[in-house]
């Protein structure tokens, strides 16, 4: 098979294409999800949750909120580990979640995770019958019989009923059947999940790395293992090799040889652009980190700075803060990369004022009043 040689303006090109973020803007939050294969979920909302980001910068102000919430609450999409993902996909992970805790020779952790669900039966078993009874439920509503607490150094250390139940939705026992607030509400996946045809676990692994490489238009075939998402796609789409950067990567073809025209977007800190930060490095040499968990005295960008995007390149961040009791998108700092050409400037501001208007706030530039 042929080795397709770009250059980086063609990767990232095909990258920023293959993410939606070119100007030829999607239309259909479902088809936008669909495409993407999942928006990730996280509690932060400095900006807006980054979910409703992400699906922003694709859609534009058009994109409303409440459209995603109704897709979740009729289950067109379902959570499944803190990724918002389209209902038909399900089938796609149901027989590995029939395998859990793997194939073959597990690992140290692995044998850990199942020996000690295994001496929390009686609680898995609890849970079960009280979420048939009674459920949905939080986790704060189901009591902790757990035999042997989980232990860990982190912030699950002792959450027992919690980590229990995330191991439950890797066995394909409980599944997440909507929210109640910010809490989890947990249910009998087969309340839940569709009654579609299980794929085959290799079947399904391989529509996966399809559908990622799709999604991401140019990855590497291998890489380092990642919790829920992996970053690599395995044989998917044709081998290729970037000018300037080692190694082999994997491109899917049908983005090979087209146009492109780009604009402005403001990228949550976790949209799948820029969450492979090794490959954001290599094709866009751009330097991110989210500093929220940084001290204060050791950002460089601000605690939830958003990668701002031009065309094919990443050029800055942006350091704004919803306040919505002053009713204010305050704009603490624009971090220019490079200087700003007076084109690029304007397409930013004009984008910041789009992101205000989206969340019905006035905007408050720095130096300025509030518009």
């Amino acid at each position: 098979m042929t080795v397709h040689e770009l250059s980086r303006t063609d990767a990232r090109r095909i990258a920023v294409r293959a993410q939606l973020l070119d100007d030829s803007r999607p239309t259909d939050l479902l088809a936008v999800v669909r495409h993407l294969t999942l928006l990730q979920i996280d509690p932060t909302a400095a900006v807006a949750p980054s979910a409703d980001l992400v699906a922003f910068s694709r859609l534009g102000r058009s994109y409303e909120p409440a459209r995603l919430a109704a897709a979740l609450a009729d289950r067109v999409l379902l959570e499944l580990r803190a990724m918002i993902r389209p209902s038909e996909d399900l089938a796609l992970y149901r027989a590995e979640m029939a395998d859990w805790p793997g194939r073959g020779e597990l690992r140290d952790w692995q044998q850990d995770t199942r020996d000690w669900v295994r001496a929390n039966d009686a609680c898995r078993r609890d849970i079960l019958e009280r979420l048939a009874a009674q459920g949905p439920l939080t986790s704060r509503e189901i009591p902790d019989t757990c035999a042997v607490p989980w232990t860990s150094s982190g912030w699950t250390n002792h959450r027992n009923v919690t980590q229990l139940l995330e191991l439950m939705v890797r066995r394909g026992e409980v599944a997440t059947a909507g929210r109640r607030g910010r809490e989890r509400l947990w249910d009998l996946a087969t309340r839940v999940y569709p009654a579609d045809p299980v794929v085959p676990a290799d079947e399904a692994r391989r529509v996966r790395d399809r559908r990622r490489l799709r999604a991401l238009g140019i990855a590497r075939a291998q890489g380092p293992q990642c919790p829920v998402e992996p970053m690599d796609v395995g044989v998917a789409g044709e081998p290729a090799v970037v000018e300037g950067v080692a190694g082999l990567w994997r491109v899917d073809p049908a983005y090979l040889g087209q146009e492109f025209a780009g604009r402005v977007a403001l990228l949550s800190p976790f949209d799948r652009l820029i969450h492979d930060r090794r490959r954001t490095v290599e094709l866009f040499g751009y330097d991110y980190q989210l500093e929220m968990y940084k001290p204060v005295a050791k950002r460089r960008w601000g605690y939830y700075a958003l990668p701002i995007l031009s065309g094919d390149r990443l050029v800055g961040k942006l350091d704004a803060t919803a306040d919505r009791r002053a009713g204010v998108l305050r704009v603490d700092a624009i971090h220019e990369d490079e200087p700003f050409d007076p084109a690029t400037a304007a397409a930013v501001r004009a984008e910041i004022s789009e992101l205000a208007d989206w969340l019905e706030l006035d905007l408050a530039l720095p130096g300025s009043r509030p518009t």
